[in-house]
């Protein structure tokens, strides 16, 4: 029977913007346990890990350790998410923050060093301390796991390169700051911003992103709600306008599920805080089901 195992990181210390630490909460109270269960799976949900508040801080302090917690954190997932495949499931984490994806990824790189990373999001997420306007680390996991950032910013784990530039794929970008875009070039990082999915359709951005990803035995999507354009996902951490829309998102993971690679998934920065009626937390869970496998015949 086909597994899938729910991690929530109920945290929002990689921004600025508080509630996205809520975001477990209501992805979990939109049905996502029951509504898997439909499809086939055995759903086992693990809980969240443990999250210190911030309030519980002094003022002054509050921001001072971030950083640290946020690779504790992270360490800690790396941990679960890795014994959680070793055992056949499908690692599901809920965020907060997309800061959490660098242990996520970290997991299934241990589990599976020849892995592939399909990432949704407005944002490149590609900062270092140095590149980076606002300090956040929610925008930094990607250049965590690629080894950016020296001894500043390396996430859980080993220190240096965790994920090969060549096996990661952006999708959605339209969101990007100066030191990202150079990174970005510098890199060779394959993305496919707005542009490219408004001029050749999300069918052809994924036929290409799986292409590009032909020798990756397993793809761990992770997936930032902010991706999606505001109209469909309002309760997100920080909106772009301008998104990729809920069908074509739909499409996408159903893509992604077609070619029975997926193994691992990341749904982050739902805020409800921000949201209307539960409405992204609730799309989130239909994006997941997609991306496990659900058509509509």
């Amino acid at each position: 029977m086909k597994r899938v195992s729910i991690i929530g990181i109920p945290i929002d210390l990689g921004t600025n913007r508080r509630g996205t630490d809520m975001g477990p909460s209501v992805i979990r109270y939109a049905g996502l346990g029951p509504e898997i269960a439909k499809l086939g799976y055995e759903v086992r949900d693990e809980g969240n890990l443990s999250v210190f508040t911030p309030e519980t801080r002094p003022e002054e302090t509050r921001h001072k350790d971030y950083h640290d917690e946020i690779v504790k954190i992270c360490s800690d997932l790396s941990d679960l998410t890795y014994a959680k495949l070793r055992e056949g499931y499908i690692p599901l984490v809920l965020g907060g923050d997309h800061s959490v994806a660098m242990g996520s990824i970290d997991g299934v790189l241990r589990h599976c060093e020849n892995a592939g990373v399909i990432w949704f999001d407005a944002h490149a997420d590609i900062n270092t301390f140095e590149t980076s306007p606002s300090g956040n680390v929610h925008g930094m996991p990607v250049a965590g796991l690629l080894g950016l950032g020296g001894d500043t910013l390396f996430g859980p784990g080993r220190k240096g390169i965790k994920l090969d530039k060549s096996k990661i794929v952006m999708i959605g970008l339209r969101a990007l700051d100066p030191g990202e875009v150079k990174i970005i070039h510098e890199l060779g990082i394959v993305c496919y911003t707005m542009h490219e999915i408004d001029r050749f359709g999300m069918h052809t951005v994924m036929a290409r992103t799986f292409e590009h990803l032909k020798d990756c035995q397993h793809l761990h999507i992770s997936f930032d709600m902010d991706g999606i354009d505001p109209r469909d996902a309002p309760g997100v951490g920080t909106p772009v306008r301008g998104g990729i829309s809920y069908r074509e998102a739909h499409l996408a993971l159903e893509l992604a599920a077609s070619t029975g690679k997926v193994g691992s998934l990341d749904f982050v920065e739902v805020n409800p805080v921000f949201d209307v009626a539960n409405q992204t937390a609730e799309t989130a869970v239909k994006l997941i089901l997609s991306a496990l496998g659900k058509r509509i015949l």
